[in-house]
């Protein structure tokens, strides 16, 4: 396995990606084109402690996550943060950490550098921690749930999308080639922001159009969790990184797709189904509560009395004793 290359300062990246020097140190907006380096002499995984936020508007090649393939012809905004493992083996610099999958590299033979351009083009916007650390956004931005996406799961943009977010673009980069003042750090912060709760929007419509690809992962995890259930030599209570591994997503990106599908995310969800199967073996077993318990994959009764109160205001024995 490659051991990882770690970039504790955006001048570092540029330096090993052949950039230009950046205008800022703890910020930086880059463009695709500006690699000159051929792909078979980049660093092959890196950990980088920054936020990463890259529009890629063309590309060449695949992507291999699970069994599928996903065609990133069109461009995608994605988001990784820092300390996250990042796979060098295309251009992408796509994330691997949840789901180190292979992924295909456009065909570097013969290839010089300066045809990289002609491989792909887009923007990454580097930001340093520091650079938001005096901030409130230092730990807002901890709640967008976009930056723990996985490759397949970028952010497709209309076209009057991919305006509003390359305007945010141009904003941050004419701040940044004009002379630093006292408010050149605030009008870059707000326009992060702004980057930030547009991605948010965007991200909501995104699962709103896909609804129909949404229902058809919803059946399947349904069907997943049922199987889950009534299998005896599961000893142990299903996991939301679980289900998402078998569904080819990330935790986060299921629960949040799940959430704008249902109101519910991926834990309420096992939480549900549990409780279904707990009322299934109460109405129609002989089995004790503790039984009960450790054939649903609790460790101690204990902890499911407490779910299945909270879940129905009742404990499993005043549920059973109801039914008489």
């Amino acid at each position: 396995m490659t051991t990882p290359q770690k970039f504790n300062s955006i001048s570092e990246l540029h330096r090993a990606l052949g950039f230009p020097k950046p205008l800022h140190p703890l910020i930086s907006l880059v463009n695709y084109a500006d690699i000159h380096i051929p792909f078979e002499d980049l660093p092959k995984a890196l950990l980088l402690n920054f936020y990463k936020i890259s529009y890629k508007k063309r590309l060449t090649g695949k992507i291999k996550y699970g069994q599928h393939y996903y065609d990133f012809d069109e461009g995608g905004l994605s988001f990784i943060a820092p300390n996250q493992l990042v796979s060098a083996a295309d251009p992408e610099l796509e994330r691997t950490d949840e789901n180190p999958e292979q992924i295909t590299a456009p065909k570097t033979t013969d290839q010089k550098p300066e045809a990289n351009a002609d491989l792909y083009s887009g923007y990454t916007l580097l930001i340093h921690p520091d650079f938001i650390r005096p901030y409130p956004l230092a730990t807002k931005i901890k709640t967008y749930g976009f930056f723990s996406y996985s490759a397949n799961e970028a952010l497709y943009l209309s076209d009057k999308e991919k305006q509003t977010i390359f305007t945010v673009f141009e904003n941050i980069k004419e701040e940044l080639n004009s002379n630093i003042d006292d408010f050149s750090q605030d009008l870059m912060i707000s326009q992060i922001e702004v980057l930030l709760n547009y991605s948010n929007r965007f991200y909501k419509r995104q699962f709103i159009t896909r609804k129909a690809a949404s229902h058809d992962l919803l059946t399947k995890m349904e069907q997943l969790l049922t199987a889950y259930f009534e299998n005896p030599d599961n000893q142990h209570l299903p996991t939301v990184e679980h289900l998402a591994a078998q569904l080819h997503l990330s935790p986060r990106y299921l629960s949040d797709m799940l959430r704008s599908l249902t109101g519910q995310n991926a834990q309420q969800h096992i939480h549900e189904k549990l409780i279904e199967k707990a009322k299934e073996y109460l109405t129609a077993t002989d089995l004790s509560v503790a039984e009960i318990a450790y054939h649903l994959g609790f460790e101690h009764p204990q902890s499911f009395n407490k779910l299945f109160k909270r879940k129905t205001n009742q404990t499993p024995l005043e549920y059973k004793q109801s039914l008489q």
